[in-house]
């Protein structure tokens, strides 16, 4: 993490951390049944591997280094000025309140036009990162929930969350390139071939494709989970810096309650960015467990709200 007055969280870390291993565990498993694949049948699974991991990487290093110009333009999004109107005056006045309550340096500022009430940051490092803001949470929302959602955002900068996410979702990549590939065939000759060569390739591209559905299913549910844990760690930092987590607790309920509000066509468009947004785009309803739950990139309404319960007792305990 990067040098800022953000609080650590050593409980959420350690899950944080946790998850990575396990991710690196599956990652170990999964290069050692592609060699073992390949040495079964004599077949050249290893090599198939590196051409996609290489490809991987081509596009994790490309998503990391061009994550803000993607977001912004999948969002519709204009960087402003505190020169370009009233509302850019205001979100770059708050921007400024945390970044100076944080110790780090100003984002880029941008407003998206659009009424799904939202918020994201990204960026591979502080120096480089952009704040995006809709109009509809600057219409919605009072200064101090609007200077709340901003900490939260600024506290994804803050932990390098891009890069964090970028590691973790790399595996996921190779699977599913790997399942592409064993599904064409394409590389192991299309099958071509006589007698006992075409049938070990048949056999090869099966198997290489049954284990990448369990590596890539398995990564995906652990991605899922890293994703909660870091929406969870943002909530209780950015409300700890600012030392108003009812406000942020306000802004939840108004943002969910809201996007409960948007036409589905809106929220279909918007979901791509839902790992970046600070609310996803379908309303949080439920605490319970259920299979939503566990394929969402956000933690429940109930969860998020209960955190930032705890901050407010423990801020009540060291006043």
């Amino acid at each position: 993490m990067a040098r800022t007055r953000y609080a650590p969280d050593r409980g959420l870390t350690a899950r944080m951390t946790a998850t990575m291993f396990l991710l690196g565990l599956v990652f170990v498993a999964f290069v050692a049944a592609i060699i073992g694949i390949g040495a079964a049948y004599h077949a050249s699974s290893a090599g198939i591997a590196l051409i996609a991991i290489v490809l991987a990487g081509g596009f994790a290093i490309g998503s990391l280094f061009y994550s803000d110009k993607i977001a912004l333009r999948t969002a519709g999004a204009v960087e402003v000025s505190p020169n370009d109107g009233d509302m850019a005056r205001k979100l770059h006045g708050i921007v400024d309140r945390v970044c100076a309550l944080a110790d780090m340096p100003k984002p880029r500022v941008a407003i998206a036009r659009t009424d799904l009430p939202n918020a994201f940051a990204t960026g591979r490092n502080a120096d480089k990162a952009v704040l995006c803001v809709t109009t509809g949470l600057m219409n919605k929302l009072d200064d101090a929930e609007l200077e709340g959602v901003i900490a939260h955002e600024m506290s994804h900068v803050a932990h390098k969350d891009v890069q964090v996410m970028t590691i973790a979702s790399f595996l996921a990549i190779v699977a599913a390139l790997l399942i592409r590939i064993a599904f064409y065939g394409e590389l192991f000759g299309g099958g071509r071939g006589r007698g006992g060569n075409n049938q070990n390739a048949a056999i090869v591209m099966l198997a290489l494709m049954a284990v990448s559905i369990v590596v890539y299913a398995v990564s995906f549910l652990l991605i899922r989970m890293l994703s909660r844990y870091r929406e969870l760690a943002a909530d209780r930092s950015g409300a700890f810096l600012t030392g108003q987590p009812s406000a942020l607790k306000s802004a939840l309920v108004k943002v969910t309650g809201d996007i409960g509000k948007i036409p589905s066509r809106d929220l279909r468009t918007a979901e791509p960015l839902n790992a970046f947004f600070f609310a996803p785009a379908m309303s949080l309803r439920g605490g319970g467990p259920s299979l939503s739950s566990v394929f969402s990139t956000h933690p429940s309404l109930e969860r998020r709200l209960a955190e930032l319960d705890k901050v407010q007792r423990q801020l009540n305990q060291a006043g």
